[in-house]
């Protein structure tokens, strides 16, 4: 409804009506009165309350147990304003509904298939830095590059074939033909394989046929020694040994079942505790892990029979402790017997593997399988390896990155709490006999980042001496930087490694090994270096990617470059002085992720910027940015979305913050409102921002506005006016058409307080039954009740336009209400509340008041008229004061309550005052008696009859 228009709803209303006989109240009095005395608390109120829960539990054949008090929860009083926590949150203090679901879920019983053996971190002779099994050898058979693209997926299976399944999901995650297809090898053939195995040996055991179970063991083992297909290798070896581990458990837990012992002194047996030592197993269940053993021993082959007594080697629990170390030795050098260098090196993966988490401290074995597998690397130089990879068409690099994950994990049971001087003992080891990239690429990867630190120059040279032989040495550069950015070099080596690394990058003609290397040491240069080598590497990066549009293949490289310097960088000055680094934002041509980036550099900007600035450069730049984010929301974009990015440009704008120069900030909001208009929260982030501008000004000037400033918060209300109907939002007007009303009511803006309070009134109709709220549907009218009881209580410190009569708002309220449909009970709670208005408006003194502005209750005009009578005292003005003596006293005795002792005084008064000085016309002195005669004799009230006797007429002869 046009605002303009809303002349027609402020018609005359029969206020007085409303309430004509209102109470006389003095409100300070009241307040005293119903002042509460305070008194010390003695608890907080929002401490946790400890239930004490009394149980009594009696059993058949036993006497009844003691009461046992147990407290269910309880906790230490907590201040609810620290740590920037709400008191709600800070009053569970973890007990809310959804941890105590995470608590719950994370303690169920697992139903599917549990592991032979725990891998915890927590395992003895292990630090925190050991990386899990499941997390070192997941889809290693593809590149360096597609391993970093691998979404690792919450294990939630219930059979090994949905863990299979979930593994080989991974694939979907490349590109297409890079493994799906990887030489006609389907994903499904190989599923449908693994599950007839898996499921056969399920079945075997359930039935009690154990020598099937350890065939289809036997089977799984004999996958391992086949190399057809080698990229599909290492998961081949995932799949398979999680076969073997199934049947491991399943030994395990099959004697356990049967050794039964009798503790010394007692005559029932007890199963066997989880703690258990070999004196505790009884004979019989010795003789069967033996037979187990021996059954194993029996096979022929070597692969198979290595891997399964490997699978249950756990076993060995049951008969002697001492047997792990010899078992263990024993196997590392029948690895010694597998010929084919990529299968030997998993199979002494496997049992390193299954070695560091049954016996952790037994170590002996760990450094022979590394010095074998040294041994034997001249081998992949041999004409079978070359043959196999000639027939299978793959090239030396992609071979020789099959070996990675078995090494790295090798290598990672070497180093877990090794000293310096164990790597410098596998350097040497390696450096004499295999000086290979790939070797020196998992020593750097394994051991601590600090030692590779420590020595990075050695390590420059290390890489610079090694033999390629077909390992690319722009990933030891790779390598070798992700080490350098988890720990810094010393100071004095930290330029001359830049420089020698950064030479070799920049000779890199492949896009996607430079932008690997170059993202990752990056980092490295914006942690260490500043301006002038930042804008170096940000000009060589832009001068690689540019020719023929290469960058459009590599942003997500590209973004992890920005993540990475917004990471480090705080000084957004200095940031955004750089000459490439916008350049660089420039080379997102892709609208999606160019969003993303912008987002990036906002939640950095909103994070780490403490303090307002109003640095030209940074308001420039995050205008542009900000502008960037806001012309991607369309009429399409998600809700979530477009609350993300009001937030993010909601943030910008209140950091930003000119001081004093009120009207350079009235400026920038005004630029801010042209290039944010399709956002509602940020238009309402600005409107509020507008109004505490005001604010700020009135507490300058201390209320006392001159010109200047005058003219300055009226254009703040004109700003506020003109920005709040253009937002989508009717509630969200009306809540900012009454706070700007009150800010301009409050810096004695009363005509543009007017018009703000006539449009939220002529808004009302227009506010929809429904509104939804957080994706939720709830009726308007208990929210427009709440917004209107506000609004009364503001009309009533506003004062009346003389040229629109009294209580002017409130009747164009009313008006309003009249016309309003509501099947509720609405209206005549208005009402309700319009009475209590009323009542308050016909008080001598209003219970609150606006600083400055005089209420209609302020407002004194006998006063102002009786002082100017005190001032027309000399002879050229005694008519005046005549004349306008009479005209009070008619005004007081036709409109005023003469029975009031003071009103009656004060009339008298005024007619003698008239008659003093005989200056007044006697025609209409005359006419004033006959005038309060009449009065008189028709109300036939005392104080009139006593007035007219009172009253005497000055002879003028």
């Amino acid at each position: 409804m046009n605002v303009h228009n809303s002349e027609y709803f402020f018609q005359n209303y029969n206020v007085c009506t409303a309430c004509r006989f209102p109470r006389p109240r003095n409100y300070d009095i009241e307040r005293n009165r119903e002042r509460l005395v305070g008194e010390e608390p003695s608890s907080h109120p929002l401490k946790s309350i400890t239930v004490v829960d009394v149980k009594k539990t009696e059993k058949k054949g036993t006497t009844p147990s003691k009461t046992e008090k147990k407290p269910v929860s309880s906790s230490v009083m907590k201040d609810p304003l620290s740590s920037m926590l709400d008191p709600l949150s800070a009053s569970l203090e973890g007990s809310d509904p959804l941890s105590q679901m995470s608590i719950s879920s994370s303690s169920l019983p697992t139903t599917g298939r549990k592991s032979s053996f725990k891998e915890s971190a927590e395992t003895d002779g292990l630090d925190e830095t050991f990386e899990p099994w499941s997390l070192s050898i997941t889809t290693s058979f593809l590149s360096s590059s597609d391993k970093e693209k691998v979404a690792m997926r919450p294990s939630t299976t219930t059979t090994v074939t949905d863990k299979v399944r979930n593994r080989l999901e991974q694939l979907d995650d490349f590109e297409e033909g890079s493994v799906q297809e990887m030489l006609n090898l389907s994903q499904q053939d190989y599923v449908n394989r693994i599950d007839e195995l898996n499921q056969a040996l399920i079945d075997a055991w359930q039935h009690d046929q154990r020598v099937k179970a350890l065939k289809i063991a036997i089977q799984c083992s004999k996958l391992l020694a086949d190399t057809s297909v080698l990229p599909f290798y290492p998961s081949k070896f995932v799949l398979i040994t999680d076969i073997l581990d199934t049947f491991g458990r399943l030994v395990y837990d099959r004697l356990k079942e049967k050794a039964v012992y009798i503790p010394a002194g007692s005559g029932v047996p007890l199963k066997l505790p989880d703690n258990f030592t070999p004196d505790q197993v009884p004979e019989s269940a010795k003789e069967t892990c033996r037979n187990w053993f021996f059954k194993i021993a029996s096979i022929r082959e070597l692969i198979p029979r290595f891997y399964v007594e490997t699978a249950i080697l756990k076993c060995y629990s049951y008969l002697n402790n001492q047997e792990y170390t010899d078992a263990i030795d024993r196997l590392c050098v029948m690895t010694r017997g597998i010929g084919d260098p990529l299968v030997a090196i998993y199979a002494k993966c496997y049992l390193c593997r299954v070695g560091i988490l049954i016996a952790p401290k037994t170590r002996d074995h760990i450094l022979p399988c590394y010095e074998d597998f040294l041994a034997t690397y001249s081998q992949v130089q041999k004409d079978a390896v070359q043959n196999t990879l000639a027939m299978q068409k793959i090239e030396m690099p992609r071979y020789l990155t099959l070996f990675s994950p078995a090494l790295d994990w090798l290598l990672q049971c070497i180093a877990n709490k090794s000293t310096e001087k164990t790597l410098m003992d596998i350097l040497e080891k390696s450096r004499k006999q295999c000086n290979n990239a790939l070797l020196l690429n998992s020593i750097i990867s394994a051991f601590k980042p600090e030692y590779i630190a420590s020595r990075s120059t050695q390590f420059i040279e290390l890489i610079r001496e090694s033999e390629e032989a077909g390992f690319p040495k722009h990933l030891l550069d790779r390598t070798l930087g992700l080490c350098l950015v988890m720990a810094s070099p010393p100071e004095e080596q930290r330029l001359p490694v830049l420089n020698e690394v950064w030479k070799s990058i920049m000779k890199l003609k492949n896009p996607s090994d430079y932008i690997d290397c170059a993202e990752v040491w990056t980092e490295y240069v914006v942690k260490h270096f500043g301006k002038r080598e930042i804008n170096t590497i940000l000009a060589d990066i832009i001068k690689h990617m540019t020719p023929d549009r290469v960058f459009e293949d590599y942003y997500p490289q590209l973004q992890s470059v920005v993540t990475k310097i917004m990471c480090h960088i705080t000084n957004f000055s200095m940031l955004f002085s750089l000459d490439k680094f916008l350049p660089f934002i420039d080379m997102f041509q892709k609208e999606s992720v160019r969003v993303d980036v912008c987002k990036t550099i906002m939640e950095s900007f909103n994070k780490t910027q403490l303090e307002p600035t109003n640095d030209p450069v940074i308001v420039n730049a995050l205008m542009f940015i900000c502008k960037t984010m806001h012309d991607s929301v369309n009429a399409l974009t998600l809700d979530d979305e477009r609350k993300m990015i009001s937030n993010l440009i909601s943030g910008f704008v209140r950091k930003i913050s000119f001081g004093r120069d009120f009207e350079q900030q009235l400026s920038f909001y005004v630029e801010a409102r042209s290039n944010f208009t399709n956002l509602d929260m940020v238009l309402i982030e600005l409107v509020q921002n507008v109004n505490n501008l005001s604010i700020d000004t009135r507490k300058v000037v201390k209320g006392n506005h001159s010109r200047k400033t005058g003219n300055f918060v009226r254009a703040c209300a004109a700003y506020c006016f003109i920005t709040v109907p253009s937002l989508q939002s009717q509630t969200s007007q009306l809540q900012l058409y009454l706070l700007s009303g009150q800010v301009a009511l409050l810096n004695q803006c009363f005509s543009q307080a007017d018009s703000f309070f006539k449009a939220a009134i002529s808004l009302i109709p227009d506010v929809p039954k429904d509104l939804t709220q957080d994706g939720k549907k709830r009726q308007s009218e208990p929210v427009l009740q709440e917004y209107i009881c506000n609004f009364l209580s503001t009309l009533l410190t506003v004062p009346d336009n003389p040229d629109s009569g009294v209580l002017y708002l409130l009747r164009g309220l009313l008006n309003i209400l009249q016309n309003y449909t509501s099947d509720s009970d609405f209206k005549s709670n208005i009402y309700v509340r319009v009475l209590a208005v009323l009542s308050a408006v016909c008080q001598e003194s209003y219970p609150y008041h606006v600083d400055k502005v005089d209420s209609n209750d302020s407002i004194t005009l006998l006063e102002e008229v009786l002082n100017h009578l005190k001032s027309l005292h000399t002879a050229e003005t005694l008519r005046r004061q005549s004349q306008l003596a009479l005209e009070l006293f008619n005004t007081i005795v036709h409109h005023g309550d003469v029975t009031k002792s003071s009103m009656f005084a004060l009339a008298l008064n005024l007619w003698n005052l008239a008659q003093k000085h005989g200056e007044c016309d006697t025609k209409q002195t005359v006419r004033s008696l006959d005038a309060v005669k009449k009065k008189a004799a028709v109300l036939n009230i005392k104080e009139y009859t006593d007035l007219v006797n009172k009253m005497a007429l000055e002879s003028r002869t």
